[in-house]
């Protein structure tokens, strides 16, 4: 069976203009969320950044991408909402689409819920325990009961999305709130995840449970099961 082409997308402003980002992701987050998939033979693995000729997504990329992971925060207004479009296609086409922690703003992520995708949030950087609340779903493979993060956002609940075919992981944080922190969707022939863990400002990308996560959701999401 052929590779699985993965294409890591991120603003990539975040390092190089704030030095505390910068100094966890000096190449990027994205290089380091896709160093770890590389590792995987089964993976091919490309990035595109917000600042390339049309946010590194041409037809081309497009057309040859079976997954797409997606991290934007601050700019995503910045999008073209051509290229916005064609990636909302190409996963009603069968692309598998990872929308990671602030993505859940952004334009493809929010055309293909069909909601405003709002939530609470508070920057604290205090614990967060997410559950598996479904260890038989093949993303939660290898990992245990839960994931604890020393140090993270809070994201809480309500988040204004359509209610999720599945839930995978529910978070619980130390100021008492909850958040559906691990969604899937089908939409056409595609899959969607969503995963919220991924804060700029802490090493999140760097946790191996965290990237176990990801690959999961790339595998899961690239629907190679006949």
């Amino acid at each position: 069976m052929s590779a699985i082409r993965v294409t890591v997308w991120n603003e990539f402003r975040h390092e190089k203009n704030d030095a505390k980002v910068k100094e966890i992701y000096p190449r990027g987050l994205h290089q380091v969320i896709a160093a770890a998939l590389a590792t995987d033979s089964d993976l091919e693995v490309r990035t595109a950044t917000l600042d390339e000729l049309h946010h590194g997504l041409t037809d081309e990329v497009l057309a040859g991408t079976d997954v797409m992971i997606w991290w934007g925060h601050m700019h995503h207004p910045e999008v073209s909402d051509e290229i916005a479009d064609k990636v909302v296609k190409r996963v009603w086409d069968g692309m598998g689409f990872v929308a990671l922690h602030s993505s859940h703003f952004s334009k493809p992520f929010k055309r293909l819920m069909g909601t405003e995708c709002n939530l609470l949030w508070r920057e604290d950087d205090k614990r967060e325990t997410l559950w598996v609340v479904d260890p038989t779903h093949p993303i939660a493979a290898g990992i245990d009961q839960k994931i604890v993060l020393p140090r993270t956002e809070m994201y809480g609940e309500w988040f204004q999305i359509p209610t999720p075919d599945e839930i995978i992981f529910i978070s619980w944080f130390e100021g008492g709130e909850v958040f559906r922190s691990g969604c899937t969707w089908k939409r056409g022939k595609g899959r969607v995840f969503y995963f919220r863990p991924g804060h700029e400002t802490l090493p999140i990308f760097h946790n191996p449970e965290i990237q176990r996560v990801i690959h999961n959701g790339v595998r899961w999401a690239a629907n190679r099961t006949p």
